[in-house]
């Protein structure tokens, strides 16, 4: 079960240093320099297996930073795979950040707009 996390880490890591090679523009160029810092604090809690937990501080402060519409523009079916779009919006909420009703993160759509979580 271990080497499964790790294998899907890499490969995980591995389909977004492509994407960010592949996509160099100005915005995303911007939006995706935080991306290494965000899987490396906060792949636990947004890995497809298992249940949402609450992020750590390491976690939130990085996440605190994210331009969370840019990195969901960034989300390709691949890294869905592997990254739960639906633990992404939890941890972010969970850091004190607002995700918008219907904002698309790769093919996940948010579903209501709660706002923050206190």
């Amino acid at each position: 079960m271990a080497f499964h996390r790790v294998g899907s880490l890499c490969f995980a890591v591995f389909l977004i240093a492509g994407i960010l090679a592949l996509c160099k523009s100005g915005v995303q160029a911007q939006c995706e320099s935080t991306i290494p810092s965000l899987i490396a604090q906060c792949r636990q809690y947004v890995l497809k297996p298992g249940p949402k937990t609450a992020p750590s501080a390491a976690c939130c402060s990085v996440v605190k930073t994210l331009d969370i519409p840019c990195f969901c523009k960034l989300v390709t079916k691949e890294i869905e795979k592997v990254i739960s779009m639906e633990k992404v919006v939890f941890v972010a909420k969970s850091c004190g950040r607002t995700v918008a009703k219907g904002t698309k993160c790769g093919s996940y759509t948010v579903p209501n707009a709660l706002g923050r979580i206190a």
